[in-house]
C-alpha cells in the first residue's frame, strides 16, 4: 500500500493512520453506552445531516435489526432523519436549525440515549438537539471531527475523530456503529 502514486494507497494510508491515534476507550465507551440503554429499556435516538444523517439511519438500521435478530432482545432504536416528511414539515414550519428538536420534544424522556453526528461538530440543529436532550435528563453523545466544534464541547460523551477530512470522519462514525452492532451482537467481546 505504500504507492505513492496510488489514490487508492494515498486513502488507505491516512485512514490507517488516523486509525491508530484513535482513543479506543472512547469508542468501547460507545457500546457501553448504547448497551446500557438497550437494556435499560430506553431509546437510543441519532441524528446528522448530509452524510452524518446517512450514519444516523443506517446505526439504527444495523441496531434495530441485527441486535434483535441474534438477541431476541427489543432494541428502541429512532433516527430523526429517518421520515423526510416530518422532518421537512419542522424545517418548513418552524426552522431547519429546530427540526431535531422539535421531534426531541415529542419523544424524549429520561435517560434515553441521544447520539448527534457532525462532521465538523458545528451543525447547528444537532447542537441544538443536543442542548435540549441535556437539560431534559438524556444521556448525550456525539461524534465529530475536524476540531471536534462545538458538539464535542457541550455533549456528555465524545467521540472524536482528529482530522480534517470528511470522508475519513464519515468512515470512523461508520466503523464506530459497526463496532457497536458486532459488540451487542457478541460477535466481538
Amino acid at each position: 500500500m505504500s504507492d505513492s502514486k496510488s489514490p487508492t494507497a494515498a486513502y488507505f494510508n491516512k485512514l490507517i493512520s488516523l486509525i491508530g491515534q484513535l482513543d479506543c476507550d472512547d469508542i468501547d465507551n460507545v457500546c457501553e453506552l448504547v448497551e446500557e440503554a438497550w437494556k435499560n429499556g430506553k431509546q437510543i435516538i441519532t441524528l446528522g445531516n448530509g452524510g452524518s444523517s446517512l450514519t444516523a439511519l443506517h446505526m439504527i438500521n444495523d441496531w434495530n435489526k441485527s441486535i434483535f435478530i441474534e438477541t431476541k432482545r427489543q432494541f428502541r432504536g429512532r433516527s430523526l432523519v429517518d421520515n423526510i416528511g416530518l422532518l421537512m414539515s419542522y424545517a418548513n414550519d418552524v426552522s431547519f436549525q429546530d427540526a431535531f428538536v422539535e421531534q426531541l420534544k415529542n419523544i424524549l424522556q429520561p435517560g434515553d440515549l441521544v447520539i448527534g453526528i457532525s462532521g465538523s461538530g458545528n451543525s447547528e440543529n444537532v447542537i441544538r438537539a443536543i442542548q435540549y436532550a441535556n437539560e431534559n435528563g438524556a444521556v448525550t453523545l456525539g461524534l465529530s471531527g475536524y476540531t471536534g466544534g462545538k458538539l464535542k464541547n457541550i455533549v456528555q460523551h465524545s467521540v472524536w475523530v482528529p482530522i480534517n477530512d470528511m470522508q475519513i470522519v464519515e468512515d470512523i462514525h461508520m466503523a464506530i456503529a459497526h463496532i457497536v452492532m458486532q459488540k451487542l451482537c457478541g460477535w466481538i467481546k
